[in-house]
C-alpha cells in the first residue's frame, strides 16, 4: 500500500511539472493573432507572434499623441476645446463623460489623463489642434517622431486611431513595443498610465472621474498600458509589467472582442508575460565551440623566414545564450589582425556579434596557438639549423687554427 501511495505521488507530481512545460511552451490559445514580450532594460525578444506584419493599431496609437503633447506642453498649460475635436465619434469625453462646448479649455494634465485613461477620440483631435494647428499637420509630426523612434513599419493617419476611412493606418508589434518604451520613459506619461482613476474637467464643466480601461492594472505586475479597439484592428493592448526588478513590454493585437465580457485581450497579455517571466534562454553556441578558421602565415625565424602557413581555430569561452523566436539571429565574426609570435590564449584574436532586431550582443574569440606551439611544430627545422650553425662554427674554428698555425711556424723560422 505503501508503494502504491509513492507511485501515486511521483506520477502526480510528474504529471504536473509536464503539464506545466507544456503549457509554458504552446501559447497557441492565445486569440491575438500578433503578439510580442520585449525586454525593457536590454531590448531582448522573448516572445513573438508575427510580429513584422502590418496591421490597425486602434487607440495605441494615443501613446504618441500624448508623447507630442509632453513634449509641448506642461502640465499645467491649458488646451482649447476644438470644433474638430466636438466631430469626433462615440467614445469621447465630451459625448460619453461630460458635455465640452467648442471654446472650452482644459488643462493639459487633465488632457493627458482624458487621452490615456478614458482614451477620448475627441482628446486626441483637441491635442493635435493645440500643438501643430490642425490634425494633418500634428498627423505628419507624428510620423516623424515614429522614424525618429525607429518605427519603421508604421505610417499614422488619425491622431485618435479611428481607421473607418483608411487603409493605410498601420504598424507592427514590434514599433508598438519600441513606441510604448518611449512613452514610458517620459515621466508624465508613466504616471499617468500607472493611474487607476482620476478626477478631470474643464473650465466651464463639472468634475468627472474617469477610470483607466486597463483591466491588467495593478495585477499580476501590470504597472501600466494602453488599451484600444476598432472593428478593423480587434482588441489591442500593450502593457508594461514589472516582476523581482525586470520590466519587459508586451503587445498583443487584434485578439477577440465579445460586447460585455471583453476578457480575451486581458487573458492574452497575462499568459504571454507570465511565459516570459519563466522563460530561459537557448544556447547558440557553447564555450569552446570553434566559430571560425582563419590561415595565417608567419616566418619560421622572426624578421628572416622562410614563411609557413598554419591554420588557427577561433572559438569562444563562454556561452551564447538568448532566446530562440521567429527572429532568426544574424551573426557577425571580425578578426583582428595579429603577430602570431605574440599571441597566447588569453590574447583577443576577433569578435562574433550577435543581433536580432535592434539587440545585439559582442563575444570575444580567442585560440589555443602560441609561440611555444610555434617552436613546437618547426622543432625539426630549428634542430637542423642548430645542428648546422655547429658545423659552421666548427669550420671556423678549424680554418682558424690553420691559418693562426701557418702563422706561427713562419714566425719561428
Amino acid at each position: 500500500m505503501k508503494n502504491f501511495k509513492k507511485s501515486l505521488w511521483i506520477f502526480l507530481i510528474l504529471f504536473i511539472v509536464s503539464f506545466n512545460l507544456v503549457w509554458a511552451e504552446d501559447l497557441s490559445n492565445i486569440s491575438g493573432t500578433q503578439a510580442i514580450v520585449y525586454d525593457y532594460e536590454t531590448g531582448e525578444i522573448i516572445y513573438t507572434k508575427d510580429i513584422d506584419s502590418k496591421s490597425y493599431p486602434a487607440s495605441i496609437t494615443k501613446l504618441m499623441t500624448a508623447l507630442l503633447l509632453a513634449e509641448n506642453f506642461n502640465k499645467d498649460e491649458m488646451l482649447t476645446y476644438t470644433q474638430s475635436a466636438a466631430d469626433q465619434p462615440a467614445y469621447s469625453y465630451g459625448k460619453n463623460v461630460e458635455q465640452v462646448l467648442v471654446g472650452d479649455k482644459m488643462s493639459a494634465e487633465d488632457a493627458m489623463y482624458a487621452l490615456l485613461l478614458y482614451s477620448g477620440n475627441d482628446i486626441a483631435y483637441m491635442i493635435a489642434d493645440n500643438v501643430s494647428g490642425d490634425s494633418a499637420k500634428f498627423v505628419n509630426a507624428m510620423n516623424l517622431k515614429a522614424k525618429e523612434l525607429g518605427m519603421t513599419s508604421t505610417n499614422f493617419v488619425t491622431p485618435n486611431g479611428i481607421d473607418d476611412n483608411t487603409e493605410v493606418h498601420l504598424t507592427t508589434p514590434y514599433d508598438i513595443a519600441i513606441m510604448t518604451k518611449a512613452a514610458f520613459e517620459n515621466d508624465w506619461i508613466e504616471k499617468t498610465m500607472k493611474t487607476e482613476r482620476v478626477v478631470v474637467s474643464t473650465e466651464n464643466s463639472r468634475e468627472r472621474e474617469i477610470e483607466n480601461r486597463n483591466k491588467n492594472l495593478g495585477l499580476n505586475g501590470c504597472i501600466g498600458g494602453k488599451t484600444g479597439y476598432t472593428e478593423k484592428a480587434g482588441r489591442c493592448l500593450t502593457s508594461i509589467y514589472k516582476n523581482n526588478d525586470r520590466t519587459l513590454i508586451g503587445v498583443v493585437m487584434n485578439s477577440e472582442y465579445i460586447y460585455g465580457v471583453d476578457t480575451a485581450v486581458f487573458e492574452d497579455m497575462n499568459t504571454i508575460m507570465e511565459y516570459s517571466f519563466n522563460r530561459e534562454k537557448d544556447t547558440l553556441k557553447k564555450s569552446g565551440d570553434i566559430i571560425k578558421s582563419v590561415t595565417a602565415s608567419y616566418k619560421v625565424i622572426p624578421f628572416i623566414g622562410p614563411n609557413r602557413t598554419i591554420d588557427i581555430p577561433l572559438f569562444i569561452n563562454e556561452d551564447i545564450k538568448y532566446y530562440k523566436t521567429e527572429i532568426e539571429p544574424k551573426i557577425d565574426v571580425k578578426v583582428n589582425t595579429f603577430n602570431l609570435w605574440k599571441i597566447d590564449p588569453s590574447t583577443p584574436l576577433g569578435t562574433i556579434t550577435i543581433t536580432l532586431k535592434d539587440y545585439s550582443e559582442t563575444y570575444t574569440l580567442y585560440s589555443d596557438i602560441s609561440s611555444s606551439k610555434l617552436l613546437k611544430d618547426n622543432i625539426f627545422i630549428y634542430v637542423g639549423l642548430g645542428i648546422g650553425v655547429l658545423i659552421l662554427i666548427i669550420l671556423i674554428v678549424i680554418i682558424f687554427k690553420k691559418i693562426f698555425g701557418r702563422k706561427k711556424r713562419r714566425y719561428r723560422y
